[in-house]
């Protein structure tokens, strides 16, 4: 399948079912988000890599328009549909400030493993506990898949776009435990520095060494 979709691009990656609250201020993209809320229809959020448009991205539907201001500007709620990829760039519009694309929709192949996931969701929490950090994912872990938690694991802006171009959950699930794999032992190095940096200047109990 293929069709024309108007394109809202960012330096972000917006994974699918992600809600994204965005203000709205450029005059293109205020007649965007207008046109496609009146129309009831979605728009893609592309992501931009060291300021080149990349193929991939997002489609978004508007949930709500939270607030209109007096000059235009918009605060709206989105979310996730699908991910999309760029075929041909269609920059100019008849009458309109925004530009958009053919594009079609890979795939989404639902083949994670459940124990994989557990693997994945395992390193996350110990990286957060190492990081003192609590977070909640708003689903029973088996519910959760790559997408839901690959924002909260540390990635760069173009691992999260390698994300977002595999097609198949298990390559995702893969690719997360292997970053992980590779932060934890630096985290855990890390802790380990700091501990021994607190107590460096303290009296030691150590126990000594029979010559």
């Amino acid at each position: 399948m293929t069709n024309f979709i108007p394109l809202f691009p960012l330096a972000l990656v917006v994974f699918p079912e992600e809600q994204l609250n965005l203000h709205i201020f450029e005059p293109r993209y205020k007649q965007l988000i207008t046109d496609c809320y009146a129309q009831k229809k979605p728009f893609g959020i592309p992501a931009v890599i060291h300021e080149k448009l990349a193929e991939r991205g997002t489609l978004m539907e508007i949930t709500e328009i939270t607030q209109v201001y007096d000059d235009g500007k918009m605060d709206i709620k989105t979310k996730g549909i699908c991910t999309f990829k760029i075929l041909e760039l269609i920059k100019n519009l008849p009458e309109k400030l925004y530009g958009g694309a053919i594009v079609s929709y890979p795939p989404n192949y639902a083949n994670g493993k459940a124990n994989l996931m557990q693997q994945v969701l395992l390193g996350i929490r110990q990286l957060h506990e190492n990081l003192g950090v609590r977070k909640q994912f708003g689903k029973p872990d088996e519910a959760l898949q790559s997408f839901d938690v690959a924002h909260h694991i540390g990635l760069k802006l173009e691992e999260e776009y390698q994300l977002l171009e595999y097609d198949q959950e298990i390559h995702r699930q893969e690719y997360l435990k292997r970053h992980l794999a590779t932060v934890l032992p630096v985290m855990q190095e890390m802790s380990a520095l700091q501990q021994k940096i607190k107590l460096n200047g303290h009296f030691k109990n150590l126990e000594g060494f029979n010559l």
